[in-house]
C-alpha cells in the first residue's frame, strides 16, 4: 500500500529489503522518494530500476546494496554524487550497468564515468562489484580504495593479475578478498599475501590461472576463513599439513576440487584445525572413504558439507556402493557436534544407499539438512572414450528445516547447499 509506505518510511535511517520480489518499481519510487536521512539502504534482488534509484534524493547512505537489480552506471553515478560519505558499495550481478544497445567507446565512457565518480567523491572500505568492472578502472578509483579492507569481485568483473597487483600497492588495509571466475596467477597471489598482513578471509572460486602451491607458502596468523574451491587440483597432504603452520587460526574451511586428498586428510584437518566452526569439503578425492570419525572431532563445527569425497568408481561403473558415509551420519553428526546447526549431504556418498533422518527429539541443535540425488549423464566431451564415459550431475535436493514444533520437508529441483 503506497500510503503506509510514504507514512511508515519518513524517519528510517536502515532499509533492507533484499529479496523481496513483491516490491513493484513504482512502490519503490513512492519508498525512496520519502526517504531522506537512510544511512544503509538495501535493495538487491529487487525490481529496482533506474527510475527508483533516481527518486532517492537522501545524502547520508554509507552503504549501499543494488546487486542483481536492473540499474545502470549512470543511475548509480546520480547516487554516489549525493552521498560522499558512503563507505560500502556491493553491485554485482548488474547485468544493465552498462546498456547492452550501445557502442562499445561509450560503455567504457558510462562506465569510467562511474569508477571516476567513486574514485572523487568516496573513501570505499567494501566494494563488490561484477558486470562493468576491469583493473583499468582502478587507476581512477585510486583515492577511493586506499582504506579498503573488504573486496569481492565476481562473474562479469575482470579484476586479472595486473589489477590485483595494483590493488596490493594501492592499499594494505584488505581483510577480506573474494575472487570469483577471475584470472588470478602465483605473483598476484603471493603480492596479496605478502602486503595484506591483516588478511582475515581468503575466497578463490573457479578462477583460472597458473596457481601453484609457492602462491600459498605464507605465514598468516590472522586468516580466519579460507576457501579455495576449483583453483587447486594439485593439493596434497603435505600441501595441507603446511596450510595448518602457516595459517594456524583458521576456522572456516572450504575445499572443492582437490582430488588427491584422502583418509588421512581428516586427521591433518581436525588437528591442525581443531576450532573449525565452518567445513566443506567437495570432489576432494576420498577424504570420507572411511567414515568421519576425524570429522566428528571438530566439536565447534555449526556447519557441515560433505559431497562426493568417497573415491568410488561410480562415474564409469553407475553408483557402486562401497565404503562411505554410514547410515546413521546425520544422527552421529547431530549427538557428538553440540552446536552443529546445519549438514549438507550427498546420497553418492551414503555406503548403504541413505542416510537415517533424526526425529525432533534426536536432532538436538541441528536446525537444516540438505541431501543431494545425483543421476549419471553421458559425458560427451570425453572423445577418448568412444563407448562414452558417464558423470554424475545433479537432479534435486531433499532440504528438511525444523522450526521450534515442526519439521518443513522439500524436495527442490536443483542444488542447494
Amino acid at each position: 500500500d503506497k500510503d503506509n509506505l510514504k507514512s511508515s518510511a519518513v524517519s528510517l535511517q536502515m532499509l533492507h529489503i533484499g529479496g523481496c520480489k513483491g516490491v513493484t518499481a513504482a512502490s519503490l519510487v513512492v519508498l525512496l522518494s520519502t526517504e531522506y536521512m537512510l544511512r544503509s539502504l538495501c535493495l538487491r534482488d529487487t525490481c529496482l530500476d533506474d527510475d527508483a534509484l533516481y527518486s532517492f534524493l537522501g545524502d547520508s547512505l554509507e552503504m549501499l546494496d543494488v546487486s542483481n537489480t536492473m540499474i545502470s552506471a549512470v543511475a548509480l553515478s546520480h547516487v554516489v554524487v549525493n552521498n560522499a560519505g558512503l563507505k560500502h558499495l556491493e553491485a554485482k550481478g548488474c547485468r544493465n550497468l552498462i546498456p547492452h544497445q550501445s557502442t562499445p567507446k561509450s560503455r567504457s565512457s558510462l562506465i569510467g564515468e562511474l569508477f571516476s565518480v567513486l574514485g572523487k567523491n568516496c573513501k570505499l572500505e567494501g566494494l563488490a562489484i561484477g558486470w562493468g568492472y576491469s583493473f583499468s578502472s582502478l587507476d581512477v578509483m585510486a583515492p577511493a580504495v586506499r582504506s579498503l579492507k573488504s573486496i569481492n569481485v565476481g562473474l562479469g568483473g575482470s579484476l586479472n593479475p595486473e589489477g590485483l597487483t595494483l590493488l596490493s600497492a594501492l592499499t594494505t588495509s584488505l581483510e577480506c578478498v573474494t575472487l570469483v571466475f577471475q584470472i588470478i596467477s602465483d605473483a598476484a597471489i603471493m603480492k596479496l599475501l605478502e602486503t595484506q598482513r591483516n588478511l582475515q578471509a581468503l575466497s578463490l572460486c573457479y578462477c583460472m590461472g597458473d596457481l601453484s602451491p609457492l602462491s600459498l607458502m605464507y605465514s598468516m596468523p590472522t586468516l580466519r576463513k579460507l576457501k579455495l574451491e576449483r583453483v587447486t587440483p594439485w593439493m596434497t597432504n603435505d600441501h595441507l599439513t603446511r596450510m595448518t603452520h602457516d595459517f594456524p587460526t583458521i576456522i572456516e574451511l572450504s575445499l572443492v576440487g582437490c582430488t588427491h586428498l584422502n583418509v588421512d586428510s581428516q586427521q591433518i584437518i581436525s588437528s591442525g584445525w581443531p576450532g573449525l566452526i565452518s567445513l566443506r569439503l567437495e570432489d576432494c578425492g576420498s577424504v570420507t572413504a572411511d567414515g568421519v570419525g576425524f570429522v566428528l572431532e571438530c566439536k565447534a563445527l555449526e556447519d557441515l558439507l560433505l559431497c562426493h569425497n568417497v573415491g568410488l568408481n561410480f562415474i564409469m561403473h553407475a553408483f557402486v556402493k562401497g565404503p562411505g558415509l554410514q547410515r546413521r551420519m546425520i544422527l552421529d553428526a547431530a549427538s557428538e557436534l553440540p552446536m552443529l546447526r546445519s549438514i549438507s549431504l550427498d546420497w553418492c556418498d551414503a555406503c548403504q544407499g541413505d542416510f537415517d533422518l533424526p526425529d525432533f527429539a534426536d536432532r538436538c541443535s541441528l536446525s537444516n539438512v540438505k541431501i543431494s540425488r545425483c543421476k549419471l549423464r553421458k559425458c560427451t566431451l570425453d572423445i577418448g572414450n568412444l563407448e562414452g564415459r558417464k558423470r554424475p550431475v545433479h537432479k534435486e535436493t531433499l532440504v528438511l528445516v525444523w522450526n521450534s514444533n515442526s519439521l518443513q520437508r522439500t524436495v527442490v529441483k536443483e542444488r542447494i547447499t
